[in-house]
């Protein structure tokens, strides 16, 4: 790794990128052995999890002191949004999940506080501290998704899922490291990303319940 500004947030996420690879998961994902359940869990959190992002994405647009990064920032949150709609619209109804349902249900525990602490970053603090807390993002699903690509998965569903989060073009949609290079984005930009992994390992099929909050794991991947 180089002595890039890059390079040293890389290292800096070390431990907490190998954690996310070693995630239960992650590993069930390319295993084959995740439950469909659990999936659907995901996947309807995924969504409400896009939908924060996309909004601290559009918070951190306002802050941009130019045209490019106010350009960059706005067009990849109306991206996410169409993205969450054609992916996870179409993942749904594989698997059996009520658009209804999805559509009504609450932000699990884990969800609910990294998309708050994203639009805290983005709508309390300066552009640098939005851009670093957007960030890990772009750069972890990109990482993840070539490792993921790499190893697979016997499940045909869990495959194209793989093959849609690894996908090339993911790559395009990255802001480059000169979009953080205030200091105040770099705890931020090295805490990882939970892209709602965590609230997945147990919970059941996608229900607005008030129980759901218990099968949740008390531990995430953000700040």
């Amino acid at each position: 790794m180089s002595d890039s500004f890059t390079g040293q947030l890389w290292r800096g996420a070390a431990g907490i990128y190998a954690a996310i690879l070693a995630h239960p998961f992650l590993a069930g994902l390319t295993d084959g052995s995740l439950e469909p359940d659990a999936f659907a869990f995901y996947v309807v959190q995924d969504a409400l999890y896009l939908r924060g992002y996309a909004q601290a994405l559009a918070e951190v647009a306002t802050r941009a002191p130019d045209t490019a990064g106010l350009e960059m920032f706005a067009r990849h949150a109306a991206d996410v949004i169409a993205v969450e709609r054609a992916l996870h619209g179409s993942l749904l109804s594989e698997l059996g999940v009520d658009p209804a349902s999805a559509e009504a249900a609450e932000p699990a525990p884990t969800t609910l506080a990294y998309t708050s602490y994203l639009l805290a970053a983005a709508r309390g603090g300066s552009y640098a501290e939005g851009v670093g807390a957007v960030l890990p993002c772009y750069w972890i699903y990109w990482e993840v998704g070539k490792e993921l690509l790499r190893r697979g998965s016997p499940n045909p569903r869990y495959q194209q899922w793989i093959r849609a989060y690894g996908a090339e073009e993911y790559v395009s949609r990255r802001p480059s490291a000169r979009w953080s290079t205030g200091t105040s984005a770099q705890p931020a930009a090295t805490s990882g990303c939970s892209g709602t992994w965590a609230t997945a390992s147990r919970a059941g099929r996608c229900d607005t319940s008030a129980d759901r909050s218990a099968r949740t794991p008390a531990w995430a991947w953000f700040v």
